[in-house]
């Protein structure tokens, strides 16, 4: 495979960053996710932590050295994050259960398939317009749904941030998947929080890619959205790919038949709790313990 891949997140005005971004790849599939704790609930970033450690573990065990069911994988997956958070909660004996949304992303055999709970979104831009994206599971996106609501009038309503679906919650999440998706050379995909597509208009973001690549394009979008945000912003994280075909010689391009079998290249960009009374210490080895807690109880399940 060859492509290019950026991410970051920025805390914005907010005291603390509850958003978690990062990807993994391995010689054949590549793997990205976005998850934006939720700030209404205590130790959002909590929340958005163990979905994504949860999720690219459950990648990197799975992509030997790809995904069998790309599908299925997303479903079971995305669930394993819902249950681990679950689970990190009652351990805890928290009087609250801690809360994400999540999108997540394979692309493998050039194709795409992707899937996500709540408003985190994902981007497909091609050909100068967005071909496809994620619908939020929000209420201003049930207004939209009803004809209440024009759907450029989204990222201004006052219930826009009102989310009924997510990671945590106390019954099990809708986790929508989408169709495999065939990838054309200069395909952009992108899976952002609320905090970056709320401020951007569509027009803006494609003009952007379309001017420059990723490596370029997505800093400058981020500043743009943290400018028209202002002191009313959120936390701002992104993991934008661009699709090369084989025999594009992309420079800047990951190539990553240069991994062996079995190997894994993973970024994450974890910003941890910065301050504010509801922080709590987390460490790596209380999530993988709630993680592979979590995997043993499904095992004997399906047993």
């Amino acid at each position: 495979m060859r492509f290019l891949i950026y991410q970051d997140s920025r805390q914005g005005p907010r005291k603390n960053n509850e958003d978690r971004v990062g990807y993994s790849y391995s010689r054949e599939s590549l793997f990205m996710v976005v998850a934006d704790g939720m700030g209404g609930h205590l130790h959002g970033e909590i929340a958005a932590q163990i979905a994504l450690q949860s999720l690219i573990q459950g990648f990197q065990h799975a992509a030997q050295p790809r995904i069998d069911d790309p599908h299925r994988f997303l479903l079971d997956a995305i669930m394993d994050a819902h249950l681990a958070i679950l689970s990190y909660a009652k351990s805890r004996r928290l009087l609250e259960t801690p809360r994400t949304t999540c999108v997540a992303c394979i692309v493998q055999d050039g194709a795409a398939y992707w899937g996500h709970v709540g408003d985190s979104r994902l981007y497909l831009v091609r050909d100068g317009r967005v071909e496809a994206v994620t619908k939020d599971h929000s209420r201003v996106q049930l207004l939209v749904d009803a004809g209440r609501v024009r759907p450029e009038a989204m990222q201004a309503h006052p219930e826009r941030n009102k989310i009924f679906n997510c990671l945590g919650q106390l019954h099990p999440p809708r986790i929508d998947i989408s169709r495999k998706t065939t990838l054309h050379h200069n395909d952009t995909i992108i899976l952002c929080s609320d905090g970056f597509w709320g401020p951007l208009p569509h027009s803006l973001i494609v003009d952007t890619v379309l001017r420059k690549d990723i490596l370029e394009a997505v800093p400058e979008l981020l500043g743009a959205a943290e400018a028209r945000a202002g002191i009313d912003g959120d936390n701002i994280s992104v993991v934008a790919m661009t699709w090369r075909d084989e025999g594009s010689g992309e420079a800047n391009a990951v190539t990553t038949i240069d991994l062996r079998l079995g190997d894994h290249e993973t970024r994450s960009t974890n910003l941890g709790p910065q301050g504010g009374s509801d922080a709590v210490p987390l460490t790596d080895d209380e999530i993988e313990r709630t993680i592979k807690e979590i995997r043993s109880a499904i095992n004997k399940q399906q047993r």
